[in-house]
């Protein structure tokens, strides 16, 4: 129960926890217990053990370029690691060139200034939405997600004491929530809302009219902003990425933008995001970070520094090749019967639904959720989605196009042969 006394509302409700189970719960804090698995990491993890066994399975579960990491940004690293100032603590905050450099990135961007003391250098993106949940919510604080929404928001709300309030979105709007689809679950204990243009897992890119009248909406109520911008660099066609703060910059005080070096350079694994926003929280946060996990790797910062500041050609190569595949890859599933995907304008995932699947019977069976769909395409077809359950929509699935073209094409051929011999 919330502090205002609201379990539910009209048009949305808190997410339910998952209950630990009961002979871990004696052993396990209640709070930790109740985390839900990432289910992206999980099919993800399923595929490579399937694959390690030697079943030939094509995956479309990992949100990860397959490009290399830049080898200038590669090198810088390996310098790196060759400065002894590296082998030692560093600020918690995060490398003052690093910090000013991050500044600087997002003051372009956005057209306004910032100092390096509105920066914090996180272990990744996941790491500052974490950090930002955990300076900003009390218990009983209600956050509004849209759905689909990334399946980590609501766990790090969860971990933060808050309440996760679900706004639901569909492909009429192209995913993206309308002023009145938030004002609808508002209540008094609302106090952040958590935005994601390009967006996990739909693709869908925020047209920059509609983001305006939400900012300007959360202005007015006193609610915070966390805009995760971590795909800003990939969009497609007409589409355009803008950021809240950019559209209205009196939101200042009360936003926070989490970002990072892995998509735009194909670093996913040398962790490192950032967050940025008012010194006081930014403040609070390094406080946070300083007990524990303090600074994040050196060498990666000096690694992400180098991509940040250096050549930026590489980000236009990559974003080129996966327009070609999001193409690619859009024509062939809206070609599956039973199969229709609204067009995605940025990241590098397709978000098909599936509805039109269900009710269909495989060995026997029906299939009544996009998780059974799900399985059964991996265990028949040896395709592995990840289902629409974890982004809060059921009915759909995930695949990311970030991935071999030639494998990208065998496995959708499969999934199409599959849905072919499925019978009423």
């Amino acid at each position: 129960m919330c502090k205002h006394g609201t379990m539910a509302h009209a048009s949305g409700s808190p997410l339910g926890s998952t209950a630990p189970v009961e002979t871990v719960a004696s052993r396990i804090s209640t709070r930790v217990g109740a985390v839900a698995p990432s289910a992206t990491l999980a099919v993800d993890a399923k595929a490579k053990e399937l694959r390690a066994a030697g079943v030939d399975v094509i995956g479309f579960g990992a949100g990860e370029p397959d490009f290399p990491t830049p080898g200038a940004i590669v090198e810088a690293a390996v310098q790196a690691c060759r400065d002894p100032a590296n082998h030692k603590y560093t600020p918690t905050a995060g490398l003052p060139e690093l910090r000013k450099a991050i500044a600087e990135k997002t003051g372009r961007r956005i057209a306004m200034p910032f100092e390096p003391s509105q920066v914090l250098v996180t272990n990744g993106g996941k790491h500052a939405i974490f950090n930002a949940c955990a300076t900003l919510l009390d218990p009983g604080d209600e956050v509004l997600i849209p759905a689909p929404y990334w399946t980590t928001y609501p766990e790090a709300v969860r971990l933060a004491g808050g309440a996760p309030v679900v706004v639901a979105t569909d492909s009429s709007s192209g995913f993206v929530p309308s002023v009145a689809d938030l004002e609808a679950v508002r209540t008094p204990a609302t106090k952040l809302v958590i935005l994601n243009s390009p967006s996990n897992p739909t693709g869908a890119v925020y047209d920059p009219g509609v983001l305006g009248e939400i900012g300007t909406w959360a202005l007015s109520h006193g609610l915070w902003v966390l805009s995760d911008e971590i795909y800003e660099s990939l969009v497609y066609g007409t589409a355009r990425h803008a950021s809240v703060l950019e559209l209205v910059p009196e939101l200042g005080g009360q936003c926070v933008i989490v970002n990072g070096v892995a998509k735009t350079y194909a670093m996913t694994g040398w962790r490192v995001g950032w967050l940025v926003g008012p010194p006081d929280l930014v403040e609070a946060a390094v406080n946070f970070q300083s007990q524990v996990t303090s600074n994040v790797s050196n060498v990666a910062q000096r690694a992400a520094l180098a991509g940040i500041t250096g050549d930026q050609s590489c980000v236009e190569q990559m974003r080129s090749v996966f327009d070609l595949r999001r193409q690619e890859m859009l024509e062939h599933l809206r070609g599956i019967p039973g199969v229709s995907c609204a067009e995605p304008e940025g990241a590098f995932y397709a978000f098909p639904s599936v509805e039109g699947i269900m009710g269909t019977n495989w060995r026997g069976k029906v299939m009544e959720t996009s998780a059974g769909f799900a399985d059964a395409l991996l265990e028949e077809a040896k395709v592995a989605v990840v289902p629409g359950e974890a982004f809060g929509a059921p009915g759909h699935v995930r695949l990311s196009y970030a991935m071999d073209g030639e494998a990208m094409a065998e496995g959708l051929r499969r999934i199409a042969a599959f849905v072919s011999e499925l019978s009423a």
